[in-house]
């Protein structure tokens, strides 16, 4: 009962300059919308006489565009992978790179699917159309399985991958932070500016 308006104004003031830890518009219209929700609610209930969050402005934010990688930067990318998987320079041939590129180049899957990926989930029975199962364990997220089509070159840089890196069970038994420092290598060699599994979707 003692908070008021003034209350829930200096609160986000406090949230977007005084707190001393920078607040995106974007956390800052969360708030705002968690404080006119709940104070709502208090109101509604009875257990305010008023809605002391009515007043608070809510101003909406607009998301950012997503990066997304010009036509340009996917071939240059393409040509840094494909050298890798050849040898670059001498080294010794990696065909990481390139499976996981244009894995996620051709399939928009998300980084969780993507470290989630089983052999078995793999469909190639048909070399023309070569298939991947995206599976979810929790009957929540069943909704969110799907098959979806490979590149039909693709089982071939996956028996390379596979010569190289003998694996049972998940086709990329690193954790995700391991598999975003092979992007980071592979922009770096393209001359690439960003490269996640996010612009790689977009």
């Amino acid at each position: 009962g003692e908070i008021g308006t003034a209350t829930l104004n200096a609160f986000l003031r406090w949230m977007e300059g005084d707190r001393g830890v920078p607040c995106s518009p974007k956390t800052l219209e969360r708030r705002v919308t968690t404080l006119k929700v709940f104070f709502g609610w208090l109101a509604e209930e009875e257990y305010l006489s008023r809605d002391i969050s009515a007043a608070l402005i809510h101003r909406a934010v607009t998301a950012p565009l997503p990066d997304v990688l010009e036509d340009e930067e996917i071939s240059a990318l393409l040509a840094c992978t494909q050298e890798l998987r050849q040898g670059r320079d001498g080294s010794k041939p990696d065909a990481r790179p390139h499976l996981l590129v244009t894995l996620v180049l051709n399939t928009g899957i998300k980084k969780g699917e993507c470290v989630k990926i089983h052999l078995n989930h793999l469909d190639l029975s048909n070399p023309a159309r070569p298939a991947l199962w995206i599976r979810y364990p929790s009957a929540r997220r069943r909704h969110k399985e799907r098959r979806v089509l490979l590149p039909p070159a693709w089982p071939d840089v996956l028996d390379q991958y596979l010569a190289q890196y003998p694996t049972e069970q998940r086709l990329f038994p690193w954790t995700a932070r391991n598999l975003e420092y092979v992007l980071t290598g592979v922009a770096e060699m393209a001359d690439v500016a960003r490269l996640t599994f996010e612009t790689m979707r977009w």
